[in-house]
């Protein structure tokens, strides 16, 4: 049933222009979060510094519009809260949730991808060592490797990844996603994350730190993928075409299809704000396709 109390995000990270698979959890997300009278909140993922581009924050806000996808209140900047994710870290190491850890990725990749928790009885974080020297992690101790997806059901991911003792504060200093979009989330009092299936594995790890923060974790959603060839998706690394190549009434049409939701023809080459009108009144989040991947290659 609606609730005004729904709260729900869209969160990209401003290293290039919006690409179609950013869109359509763009719209995804929106629609979820409107259908339920709720408020659709956009924050701005730059907490890894070194991936920003300039100007990609103010390409990003142009294309929502563009596409009749209006935010609700101010924009929230991870940049701009390193001191409350600080205040997080201490926490949690008073609580001896986290440790030091000197281990190279080449390390871990020759231990065959997956941490295994080298690091954690070594105390490496004692006063005679620099904190930003080091990795900290998480111990995963009590992480769950089931969930179930308000869209695509039951969810099990692989055991040996929930049990991972993974990074919250990098090497560099900086803070890693997993602290900061939890933090985030808690903070916004985000109720639902509608988002792209490639961070379904995450979930579970940030259900946990929702826990071991003493708040209720939000509803977790996946959409499909728009993929260009099977477990290719989308994406800036993957050179994604900017959306400015398309008119916004054809690649809103075209997300709207992908979300299980036909537009008739007489909106077909309508405005991108009508579209998306009538796509609130009509869409149904069941309709979305059961599927991880939805292959689409004109957006490559």
């Amino acid at each position: 049933m609606p609730t005004a109390a729904a709260v729900g995000r869209f969160a990209p990270s401003p290293s290039g222009p919006l690409h179609f698979g950013s869109l359509l959890a763009a719209v995804g997300s929106y629609l979820y979060s409107k259908q339920r009278a709720g408020k659709w909140l956009l924050r701005i993922e730059d907490i890894d510094t070194p991936r920003v581009r300039p100007g990609a924050d103010s390409s990003i806000k142009q294309t929502l519009e563009q596409h009749g996808l209006l935010w609700d209140g101010e924009i929230l900047y991870q940049s701009q809260r390193t001191e409350r994710y600080q205040q997080v870290f201490n926490q949690l190491r008073q609580q001896d949730l986290l440790y030091g850890c000197q281990c190279s990725r080449k390390q871990i990749t020759a231990a065959g991808g997956l941490y295994p928790g080298t690091c954690s009885t070594l105390n490496l974080g004692s006063k005679n060592r620099s904190v930003t020297t080091l990795s900290w992690r998480l111990r995963a101790s009590g992480v769950s490797s089931r969930f179930v997806d308000c869209l695509l059901g039951p969810q099990q991911i692989a055991p040996e990844l929930a049990a991972e003792d993974y990074i919250l504060l990098r090497r560099d200093g900086l803070f890693s996603y997993q602290l900061a979009v939890v933090v985030d989330d808690m903070d916004q009092g985000i109720t639902e994350v509608i988002r792209g299936a490639d961070l379904l594995s995450m979930t579970s790890r940030q259900q946990h730190l929702f826990q071991l923060l003493g708040a209720k974790p939000p509803v977790y959603g996946h959409l499909p993928l728009a993929v260009t060839a099977p477990g290719h998706k989308l994406s800036k690394q993957n050179h994604a075409t900017a959306l400015a190549n398309w008119p916004a009434s054809y690649t809103m049409a075209k997300a709207l299809t992908i979300l299980g939701l036909q537009l008739p023809i007489e909106l077909q080459q309508a405005p991108a704000s009508e579209q998306l009108t009538y796509a609130l009144a009509n869409w149904q989040p069941a309709a979305i396709p059961a599927a991880q991947e939805v292959l689409t290659s004109e957006f490559g």
